[in-house]
C-alpha cells in the first residue's frame, strides 16, 4: 500500500527549527522530546499524546494542526513528548507489564527535567490527551512534577468513567485475546493483515459488528478504544479523508497490560495505583484523586458531548476539583466532538484550539502584564 502521508515525519510543521532530544528514564527506557522552535518565548508548551498514539497527532499535515496553531499564535517554543506509550518507540509492540504508574513515576519527571535543562525557569504549560493526561495528573498528584503553570486536559484526567460495553471489554478482553488468540498486543492494522493470521481473525470478527465504513483499521481502533460506531470521533465527517485513511498509522498497536490498570481505575471511578504494596512504587499514592488535594495548577478540562471513550470523566473531575478550589479550574464541553477529534479533527483548529489558546493566555504572559 502506498501511503499519501509518510509515517514518522515532521512535514506538517511550517517555518520552525525542529530538534529531537533523546533522554533516558530511571528504569532504563529511551524516550524523546521534539522541539518546534521559532523563537524563545516566556510561555513554553509541552504536548502529551495518548495510547496508542504519538506526537504525530499534534502536527498532522492534512489539516490545521496544534503545533502550527500554537507557533502562529505567540507560543513560539513548542515541545512534544514521546513517552513509553508512543508508537514512535518500540515498547508497545513488545510483551511488557507497564502500567500508568510507570509513566507517572519515570517518564514525566524525566521529561520535565530534560525540558527544564533547555528552557530554564520559563513558564511551562501542558496540553495532554487521553492517557497522557491521566498519567501526567498522576505524576502531579504524587508531587513528582511541579512548576507547571497550567494544564489543558482533553477527555480524561483523574476521574475515569467509560461506557458499559467498554467495562465488559476491559474485564474480559485481555484474557480472551491473550489465551484465545495467543497475543498480548492488539494491532489496528486490519486492512493489511495476512490471511488467517491472528490479526486477520480478530479484525474480521470485529468488522462483523461495524458497518459505519469500509475501513477495517477504523473498526479495530473503535474496538480497542471505546463504544460506538465510530468510538474515537464524532462521525466520519469530523475527520479529513486522509486522516481516516491512515487511522492505523496514528493508533497502531497497544500492549494489554495498560488495559488492566485502566480497569482498576474504572472500577474505582478514579485514578488509583496499579500495584499497591509494591515497594518499587512507594513514591506514588494509592489514590491519586485524593492525593491531588488542592495544589494542582489551573486546568482547562475539555470533553466532547459525544465522548464514547471516557464519557463524562473530565466533567466529574472538574466537579470534584471545583469543590476543593472554587473558580481555579475551567470546564468546556465541545458540541459534536468525541474523544480524539478535539486534537485530530479536520476543524479542531477552528473549534477547539482557540479555546486552548484562551486558557494559555489567561495564565501566561497576558496575565502577568495585567
Amino acid at each position: 500500500m502506498r501511503r499519501r502521508i509518510a509515517r514518522y515525519t515532521h512535514e506538517g510543521v511550517r517555518d520552525a527549527e525542529i530538534a529531537v532530544h533523546p533522554f533516558a528514564t530511571d528504569d532504563g527506557l529511551g524516550l524523546t522530546l521534539t522541539r518546534f522552535h521559532r523563537a524563545d518565548c516566556d510561555d513554553v508548551v509541552l504536548l502529551l499524546h495518548g495510547l496508542p498514539a504519538s506526537s504525530d497527532m499534534f502536527y498532522m499535515p492534512e489539516h490545521g494542526n496544534l503545533v502550527n496553531f500554537l507557533l502562529d499564535n505567540g507560543h513560539t517554543d513548542v515541545w512534544a513528548l514521546d513517552f513509553r506509550m508512543s508508537n514512535r518507540l518500540p515498547y508497545n509492540g513488545e510483551s511488557h507489564a507497564f502500567s500508568l504508574d510507570d509513566i507517572a513515576l519515570y517518564d514525566h519527571p524525566a521529561a520535565l527535567a530534560e525540558l527544564r535543562r533547555h528552557v530554564g525557569d520559563r513558564r511551562v504549560h501542558v496540553i495532554a490527551q487521553c492517557l497522557g493526561s491521566v498519567s501526567f495528573f498522576m505524576s502531579m498528584a504524587a508531587g513528582l512534577v511541579d512548576g507547571v503553570t497550567s494544564v489543558v486536559s482533553n477527555s480524561v484526567s483523574l476521574a475515569t468513567r467509560v461506557p458499559s460495553w467498554s467495562r465488559l471489554k476491559l474485564r474480559f478482553g485481555p484474557p480472551v485475546v491473550e489465551y484465545g488468540f495467543g497475543t498480548s498486543v492488539l494491532s489496528a492494522y486490519a486492512n493489511t493483515a495476512r490471511f488467517l493470521d491472528r490479526n486477520w481473525a480478530i479484525s474480521r470478527l470485529v468488522s462483523l459488528f461495524h458497518h459505519e465504513c469500509r475501513n477495517r483499521d477504523c473498526h479495530m481502533v473503535s474496538f480497542m478504544w471505546g463504544s460506538g460506531r465510530p468510538a474515537m470521533f464524532y462521525d466520519h465527517d469530523s475527520l479529513a479523508p486522509e486522516t481516516h485513511e491512515r487511522w492505523a498509522d496514528l493508533f497502531p498497536v497497544t500492549g494489554l497490560s495498560y488495559y488492566r490498570h485502566i480497569r482498576k481505575m474504572v472500577e474505582a471511578g478514579h485514578a488509583v495505583k496499579n500495584r499497591r504494596g509494591d515497594a518499587a512504587y512507594r513514591a506514588l499514592p494509592d489514590d491519586y484523586l485524593a492525593a491531588a488535594g488542592d495544589r494542582l495548577p489551573p486546568c482547562l478540562f475539555l470533553t466532547g458531548d459525544h465522548n464514547r471513550v471516557f464519557t463524562d470523566s473530565n466533567i466529574v473531575t472538574h466537579r470534584v476539583l471545583d469543590r476543593r478550589t472554587p473558580g481555579r479550574h475551567t470546564l468546556k464541553i465541545l458540541p459534536k466532538y468525541s474523544h480524539v477529534d478535539p486534537i485530530v479533527g479536520r476543524h479542531a483548529d477552528r473549534d477547539v484550539f482557540p479555546v486552548m489558546l484562551e486558557h494559555l493566555r489567561a495564565h501566561g504572559r497576558e496575565r502577568q502584564a495585567v
